[in-house]
């Protein structure tokens, strides 16, 4: 996966600089933080006539009835399935109430503030000295000093409000937060030094391996007797039951997301097309939507990496002739949310409003030498039904108020007909060790390092999350698949294994608790466990997870979100890469091959004037049947070797691979 981000831990306690303003019977806490990491030093009070960029995020209406909107129009058994909201639907149902938005004001006026508020009505925008700021919220701003790069920020230890408006401010920045800037971008690619697709491929990083393999021919491509030495599209055909597509609706076409340098290549796709789909047309490519700057190159270059081109070469032999999308990007999943709804990039839900500092970019960027300089695009491209992502990282790395926030967005867009499917990550129930991963040693959790480490944005209940199988030396597409898996020592320098586990941070969806509960009732795994959620959404993860864990020695959570949802094949995949035939593996194959197949059962959907699919996890859990169910293999990590694919849902391979005809069967006979 392909984001490496530095956040910060809550290590210590330091009150000395917490001395807030006396406060008065009116006032109650709002948000307080727990010391700060050593990474930061309070260098003294903030100057007092030093003017504050101010920002209040307006508590948003009806987030407690998001999951049931969401359910009422995605559980097969609703009747109004399928009837996905509008933007503007989905806009009016979480703004904030107009008492919200005048209360405030209100105490903003009464404070000779005069404020201005959003389009959206979600926050309100004020400058104010930091005298002012520390009589209005009855605290003391502090500059912190960031001691390894220099950066200086200003923040607060705790703040207070008003009672009478508290429940209608979800938080207010600048605040308790301290994030580590990112890297200065280079001036060779735009990116952050941290982003660098030519780093190993860890779980920050796209889900794909690359390797060449002199054991297997071209020739053999319509062949099904090789499917275990190289995965061909006829072997995805066969394996899931995909007849040729002959429909295409100007409003399907399937969207992959893929970062600045992972380029595709004409050429490429061309050979690709010659030897495996001679039914495509040479020059087939896709469209691509250019994201805050985001490059599309169409011809092989030193810097371009092979994750677009697995992508497209997977999806086009199943979707064709419907058309992709490629969502190319700058940064991260923020720029591509705000570029397909333009209310989430003032958005404010879990403690987050709008682009993090620190961690999304600030446009226009004038300082890199090819950085964006123009503004950020906010609503400018409209969503395709589906999107496949196999980017990511650990829950761990990420703020949870941050993760919550975009975790919003995917089920917002859900209710707007739009499925999101996300690769689950190769490394097993952790990261990679360092230098590979971002974790420390053994890219696992705790002060043991042992903890189990899930990945993220997987474990958001609102995507459909996707781990990878294999088929096996000796065996045949005809025969059940297995967990992927390549060990440590041979072809990699770290083991490639299905990622999957339980999340630290959402507890298990009402989708999903049967197959949950099945899971542990008669297949409960040897390790102990703790039962437990971080809910500190102003620090990230990982002094959470050592809290939960430790008085139990536990080392996975039994009450979280499970994944993976479903899998796809994810080894040996046959790719033409910089001009050369190669087998690639990686969940970035598996996420890919399962969206397509939805795109193809919302072309069938379409062409009967019924809607897209939208968010597919209440209908898949319900009915687990039109899946092939995977029962054999693990997915190593943290020393362990992981969790066992069994018969039911699993955290390796979750429900199983697609069976495209009974898929398609129950999809179509839905509303």
């Amino acid at each position: 996966m392909h984001f490496s981000f530095v956040f910060l831990l809550a290590t210590a306690v330091d009150f000395a600089h917490c001395i807030a303003l006396p406060t008065t019977h009116h006032h109650v806490l709002h948000e307080a933080r727990d010391g700060h990491s050593q990474r930061w030093a309070n260098i003294g009070r903030a100057p007092s006539n030093s003017v504050l960029p101010m920002r209040i995020g307006l508590a948003q209406s009806n987030l407690d009835k998001a999951h049931e909107y969401l359910n009422d129009v995605s559980h097969p058994s609703s009747a109004n399935y399928g009837k996905h909201w509008t933007s503007e639907q989905v806009i009016n149902a979480f703004r904030p109430d107009e008492t919200s938005i005048e209360t405030v004001r209100q105490w903003l006026v009464d404070a000779d503030i005069k404020p201005t508020l959003s389009e959206n009505k979600a926050w309100f925008a004020f400058d104010a000295t930091v005298k002012k700021a520390d009589s209005l919220l009855h605290t003391e701003y502090y500059e912190y000093e960031d001691l390894q790069t220099g950066g200086v920020m200003p923040a607060c230890e705790r703040y207070h409000v008003p009672k009478h408006v508290q429940k209608h401010i979800d938080y207010i920045t600048p605040g308790i937060k301290l994030l580590a800037p990112s890297d200065q971008p280079s001036a060779s690619d735009g990116l952050s030094k941290r982003q660098q697709p030519s780093r190993h491929h860890g779980n920050r990083h796209p889900n794909q391996h690359s390797r060449q393999r002199v054991n297997y021919t071209v020739n053999a491509a319509q062949s099904l007797s090789t499917c275990d030495q190289a995965i061909t599209p006829a072997c995805i055909a066969a394996l899931y039951q995909i007849p040729p597509g002959s429909l295409a609706h100007p409003n399907n076409s399937m969207g992959i997301f893929e970062a600045e340098l992972q380029t595709w290549d004409q050429e490429d796709l061309n050979m690709f097309f010659s030897n495996f789909t001679s039914y495509i047309a040479n020059g087939t490519h896709p469209e691509s939507n250019l994201i805050d700057g985001g490059v599309a190159v169409t011809n092989y270059t030193s810097t371009s990496g092979g994750e677009a081109m697995l992508d497209l070469e997977l999806a086009y032999p199943i979707v064709y002739p419907q058309t992709i999308t490629v969502w190319n990007y700058t940064w991260g999943f923020n720029t591509l949310l705000d570029a397909i709804d333009g209310s989430f990039c003032n958005y404010t839900a879990f403690n987050e409003t709008g682009n993090a500092p620190g961690i999304d970019p600030t446009y226009p960027d004038l300082i890199a030498p090819l950085g964006y300089n123009h503004t950020l695009q906010c609503g400018v491209y409209k969503p395709t039904n589906v999107i496949s992502i196999s980017y990511g990282g650990q829950e761990a790395d990420v703020p949870i108020a941050y993760q919550k926030r975009q975790c919003n967005e995917y089920l917002k867009l859900g209710l707007q007909g739009v499925s999101f499917l996300f690769a689950s990550g190769d490394s097993g129930v952790g990261n990679y060790p360092a230098p590979s991963g971002d974790d420390g040693p053994t890219g696992c959790l705790g002060p043991k390092g042992d903890i189990f480490n899930p990945t993220w944005p997987n474990t958001c209940p609102y995507i459909t999350n996707v781990g990878a199988t294999k088929v096996y030396p000796g065996r045949s597409v005809y025969e059940p698949e297995s967990a992927a898996f390549d060990p440590a020592g041979g072809i990699y320098s770290n083991n490639y294994s299905s990622g999957g586990g339980f999340s630290n941070i959402y507890p298990i969806p009402d989708y999903q608790k049967c197959a949950v509960a099945n899971f542990f009732a008669n297949h409960t795994p040897s390790y102990p466990s703790y039962s437990a959620l971080a809910d500190n959404a102003s620090n990230p993860v990982h002094p959470n997870v050592t809290l939960l864990a430790g008085s139990t020695g536990g080392i996975y959570n039994r009450i979280g979100r499970g994944v993976p949802d479903v899998a796809a094949n994810g080894d040996n995949i046959a790719i033409y890469h910089a001009g050369h035939f190669q087998l690639s593996a990686g969940t970035s194959a598996s996420a890919p091959i399962f969206a397509a197949i939805i795109n193809r059962i919302n072309e069938e959907r379409l062409a009967a004037n019924k809607s897209s699919l939208g968010f597919l996890n209440p209908t898949l859990y319900q009915h687990p049947e039109i899946l092939n169910d995977i029962t054999n293999g693990t997915n190593p990590g943290c020393g362990t070797l992981g969790f066992e694919a069994v018969q039911g849902w699993d955290p390796v391979t979750g429900l199983g691979t697609a069976n495209y005809p009974k898929m398609l069967e129950l999809f179509m006979s839905l509303p």
